[in-house]
């Protein structure tokens, strides 16, 4: 778990790697590095990677072959969390915060996994998944209307 921000008022690293564990859905062991970061962090990433330019509140990175080490488990990639984007989507969708954070980081496991949501029927598969391993968490439906 990295920080690249203060620690204070994000949900705690054992409740994101809980998510991690049950969106994994390989064989064996697996290494993830989650790293929560500010808005800055996050738009730079955002501009670099993806040529956007503001802050998104999940990026997922799959490891490249070569970053597998022989006999240590798979390393799968990176998920880096967007804080503030992240508050700032919670409050709007009056979401807890801590259920926010599991949702985005099931969702980059996913992604990790070769999961994605370009068109309607991906999304609604992804979404299914996703509904079910934050259901085992005990979590709300993060795609339930609020009223």
């Amino acid at each position: 778990m990295q920080y690249g921000l203060p620690r204070a008022g994000w949900p705690a690293a054992p409740k994101l790697h809980r998510a991690a564990r049950a969106a994994w859905r390989g064989r064996g062991a697996a290494q993830v590095v989650l790293r929560v970061v500010d808005g800055a962090e996050g738009q730079r990433l955002n501009r670099e990677f993806r040529g956007r330019e503001h802050p998104t509140n999940v990026l997922s990175f799959p490891a490249p072959p070569e970053a597998q080490l022989p006999g240590r488990p798979a390393f799968i990639g990176d998920i880096v969390l967007c804080a503030p984007v992240l508050a700032e989507e919670a409050g709007a969708q009056r979401k807890d915060l801590r259920a926010h954070f599991a949702h985005m980081v099931v969702h980059g496991m996913l992604h990790l996994q070769g999961l994605d949501h370009q068109t309607p029927e991906d999304a609604q598969i992804m979404e299914a998944i996703e509904r079910q391993i934050l259901g085992g968490l005990g979590y709300p439906d993060p795609y339930a209307e609020i009223c």
